[in-house]
């Protein structure tokens, strides 16, 4: 960590105060009071600073899970959220296997109430199906050995203040409208102190044991250490707003996520409550610079060159703004180091093909509540908790990512459009769309064998897949601009 500032934690003063330079001016005093006067202003300001166990740097679901979990196992925490809750936030479709984390938090009834019901997800095809339909359907309950056969459309505002909110009941000293400006790292490699200040310029100074960054795709730790790095593989942008009035899929599919390929990408159709319809495109770069200002305009003119997007949309209405953001795929080379650890974006962003980012946020922050209160235990444990959930966190997103590369490939439409089950392969595609990517053995040895039908599948199909994956690697080096809602991205 040689690249950044090492300082003596004293250096900086809370509440905006700062040390007296030379001598303090105690008129009519002798130079003892001189001294002692200088010793006790010292020492208040040593004292200023916020002493807590743990300081976890965003209110989003990563952070306030991890900042709630490490409350229960007795910790002091401050959970500090630059924004307001309720704010807006994209990424509306959770997984089944969020459900648990939401159930071992204790607030699983509570999503129940604010979302919709989700079975599962369908892929639309070109053709038509043995029983008629232009798409597939894979329903969570025919997963490997599901946990919970369903998730959850959420508006995130509501989700996100509902998670913040309930770290705040678990004993978390929860603040919003904080930014967190700097760390001041000691001799010994970890956080110092922290440096914050509040929307009213109000200056705060912490000084914790422990540091969560959960700052989002902010990824705080990741650039001041200087360990962001894009991904080469894979980049995308995304063009969405809401809508009411959209037609949903009949009985208890009605909540169910579409996720539409067209030729620049693809789309996706997520049933919100209240009669809401969440409406976006993940496009090339490339495509998306065709726009040339004019967002509204554009995303009609893409939603409705999809002719099974454009019929459940006729009679729509669109009830938000427009936005337009880079779903920049990117991963940071450490996910922890002494006294800190990421969770989230903070450590990586995928594409949201599979809608993972909610509980990609939420299974690192337990596992990250795990590590912090574990290594505070037994410090000379820190380093090998570290190692194990980067190890695991790798490997699940490894998976993720794999699919995510492939998807608009000709094998892997081919492959969605004509789903077997031999060998239970396709169950296992069903539990990784569910999540279940992480410590499920049965599982993990079936998705193995579904990489081996892709490949065998790639030499029947060689002329396409060659073109799929020629157009995937040019598509990764074209930039973006005009981002509404991701502040720093191009």
């Amino acid at each position: 960590m040689t690249d950044l500032h090492l300082s003596d934690p004293g250096t900086a003063a809370a509440g905006g105060a700062s040390r007296p330079s030379g001598k303090p001016t105690t008129e009519g005093a002798g130079s003892g009071a001189a001294v002692e006067v200088a010793a006790l202003e010292v020492a208040a300001l040593e004292v200023a600073a916020l002493e807590v166990d743990v300081l976890v740097i965003g209110g989003g679901p990563a952070g306030s899970t991890a900042a709630a979990f490490l409350a229960r196992k007795g910790r002091s925490v401050l959970l500090l959220e630059k924004d307001r809750h309720p704010r807006f936030h994209i990424g509306e479709s959770l997984l089944p296997m969020n459900l648990p984390i939401l159930e071992r938090l204790g607030v699983l009834d509570q999503v129940h109430a604010i979302g919709t019901y989700k079975a599962g997800a369908d892929f639309p095809r070109a053709d038509r199906a043995d029983d008629g339909s232009d798409y597939n359907t894979f329903r969570f309950e025919r997963a490997l050995n599901p946990v919970f056969p369903h998730a959850y459309q959420v508006h995130r505002a509501e989700l996100d203040h509902l998670l913040f909110e309930h770290a705040r009941s678990s004993g978390v000293d929860a603040r919003e409208g904080v930014k967190v400006e700097r760390i001041e790292f000691g001799v010994d490699g970890r956080p110092a102190r922290v440096h914050a200040r509040t929307a009213d310029g109000g200056a705060l100074e912490v000084a914790p044991r422990y540091v969560v960054d959960a700052s989002g795709r902010d990824t705080f730790l990741g650039n001041r250490f200087k360990l962001k790095r894009k991904n080469d593989k894979h980049q995308s942008a995304a063009i969405f707003s809401h809508f009411d009035g959209v037609a949903r899929r009949p009985g208890e599919d009605s909540g169910n996520i579409t996720v539409q390929r067209f030729d620049h990408g693809w789309m996706w159709l997520i049933p919100l409550p209240r009669g809401m319809m969440s409406i976006g495109a993940v496009c090339f770069p490339s495509y998306l610079k065709q726009r040339r200002g004019e967002n509204e305009g554009f995303l009609m003119q893409t939603l409705l060159g999809e002719p099974q997007v454009a019929e459940r949309m006729q009679g729509a209405t669109r009830v938000a703004p427009v936005h337009v953001t880079g779903n920049y795929a990117y991963g940071c080379t450490r996910m922890a180091g002494p006294g800190w650890v990421m969770a989230g974006d903070a450590y990586a962003f995928v594409d949201p093909i599979f809608s993972s980012g909610v509980y990609l946020a939420m299974d690192s922050a337990e596992q990250a509540a795990d590590v912090v209160d574990g290594a505070l235990r037994d410090p000379a444990r820190e380093a090998a908790l570290q190692a194990a959930m980067a190890r695991r966190s790798t490997r699940g997103l490894r998976w993720f990512q794999w699919f995510i590369y492939r998807f608009n490939t000709p094998v892997m439409k081919h492959l969605f459009n004509n789903p077997r089950n031999t060998w239970q392969v396709e169950q296992a595609v069903i539990s990784m769309l569910a999540g279940d990517v992480f410590d499920n053995p049965a599982v993990l040895k079936r998705l193995r064998v579904f990489r081996l039908i892709y490949a065998l599948t790639s030499l029947q199909l060689a002329p396409r897949a060659f073109r799929g994956w020629l157009r995937r690697r040019r598509a990764a080096t074209h930039g973006f601009s005009g981002d509404t809602l991701q502040q720093g991205n191009p």
